[in-house]
């Protein structure tokens, strides 16, 4: 993919469903009773890979681009998988899934590709085995595939050590198979679409402070939901609006959970002119429609509590950072390096690749931001954030940026380059 500096953006998006409520809609959906109708489901490569594994434990899934019909089985109706279950490219499906499959009358194995077996799952194993579960690596290093003899389950309360919604959906979910209650810690509120999408099916969920606690044997029931945008793939057309002059861009039905919308709040510390309009807090998830300009941008700190609300939204706001004025901080956010690519490293590397002033540090990065950034050639990993991050900054940048690998954006935006030129016609 080859971009070039865009002299103006306009017109309207609705971007695609949110990945993490995706990916909940179908696992949830499979354990409720009843069909659950999910719309404007995603259907990126990762949630696929959710489909696909609940089809190979039996659950009736017909798909038909963004609206997903599940036939749920009930908490105990998942079958023994005749395969090993193959995650894809998506720690979340790993991760979450594990804490379902702790708790069955059946043993499985779950796996993905060479990226996903080099993720961290003792964070998982951990509070797992706590739960009196039976999971371990198979090559022993802390990474999938993972064996799961599913087996009695015992209630915890576990002070995490990461703020990670996927840690603590994986224990949420495991507890329903648990005896007694079941609570996590977090040291920072990480996002809580487990929580509402349980509560909203019809299980017993309290969330206090920085504890989320389950009970035991919900009887879920299937429901119609509702998926708003993915504020995570809206983030680049923010950026976007921002960057490019003479721009304005309204984008539909956009998530604002507030344990996700930290990029919008970023967004306003650096100047920008960002609207909501149309907020709805009818369903689970609460949702408004973006209006978007061009804006002058200063330079800010990001840190602390934010960083869980926006943590793959940072290569975006690194961009940002590079082409506001004065120096822009990210830390606390050690979290990148293992997430698809290691995000600090490729972050700064591709930055200084288009002439960006920035400095890596252990935990983020320093951005002294204000100088022009020249097209160049990007090193994306197959990172699919790096790709459309990069994608941006080429708009606001000299000459022509390429993207070799832009094919890897179908993991989460598979429609992106066609809506990124759509707001350039």
């Amino acid at each position: 993919m080859k971009i070039t500096r865009a002299k103006k953006l306009s017109g309207e998006l609705t971007v695609p469903g949110d990945k993490s409520i995706s990916h909940r809609a179908v696992m949830l959906g499979a354990l409720a009773e009843g069909v659950t109708e999910a719309e404007g489901f995603l259907a990126g490569a990762d949630c696929l890979s959710t489909i696909s594994c609940f089809r190979q434990m039996g659950i009736q899934i017909h798909q038909e681009g963004s609206r997903v019909l599940i036939q749920g089985a009930g908490l105990h109706g998942l079958k023994s998988p005749d395969n090993i279950l193959d995650a894809g490219n998506s720690g979340t499906t790993v991760r979450l899934m594990s804490g379902i499959l702790a708790g069955q009358p059946f043993s499985s194995m779950i796996t993905g590709d060479a990226s996903i077996q080099k993720r961290p799952m003792k964070r998982i194993i951990t509070p797992l085995t706590e739960m009196n579960a039976s999971i371990s690596s198979v090559k022993g290093n802390g990474c999938a595939p993972l064996k799961i003899q599913g087996q009695k389950l015992q209630g915890i309360h576990y002070l995490s050590p990461v703020a990670s919604a996927q840690v603590k959906s994986c224990i949420l979910l495991a507890g329903m198979y648990a005896k007694g209650n079941t609570s996590v810690t977090e040291p920072a509120l990480s996002r809580d679409h487990t929580e509402r999408m349980l509560r909203y099916l019809g299980a017993s969920v309290s969330s206090s402070g920085l504890t989320a606690s389950i009970e035991p044997e919900p009887r879920l029931s299937g429901k119609k939901i509702r998926i708003p945008g993915d504020i995570s793939s809206a983030a680049y057309f923010i950026a976007a609006g921002l960057l490019v002059p003479n721009s304005e861009i309204l984008l539909k039905n956009v998530g604002i959970n507030p344990t996700r919308s930290g990029m919008l709040k970023v967004c306003q510390a650096m100047g920008a002119d960002l609207t909501l309009l149309n907020e709805d807090h009818s369903g689970p998830e609460p949702m408004a429609d973006l209006l978007v300009r061009t804006s002058s941008l200063k330079g800010t700190v990001i840190e602390g509590s934010l960083i869980p609300t926006l943590i793959d939204e940072l290569p975006m706001l690194a961009v940002l950072g590079a082409f506001a004025q004065g120096t822009t901080v990210i830390r606390d956010a050690a979290e990148l390096k293992v997430k698809e690519s290691d995000r600090i490293a490729s972050v700064s590397e591709n930055l200084k690749r288009m002439g960006a002033d920035v400095t890596p540090t252990e935990d983020g990065m320093v951005i002294h931001g204000g100088k022009p950034l020249q097209g160049a050639v990007i090193e994306t990993g197959l990172d699919h954030r790096i790709a459309m991050s990069f994608s941006i900054a080429a708009l606001a940048a000299d000459g022509e940026t390429e993207i070799p690998d832009a094919d890897c954006v179908k993991i989460s935006y598979p429609e992106f380059y066609q809506d990124l030129h759509s707001l350039q016609a």
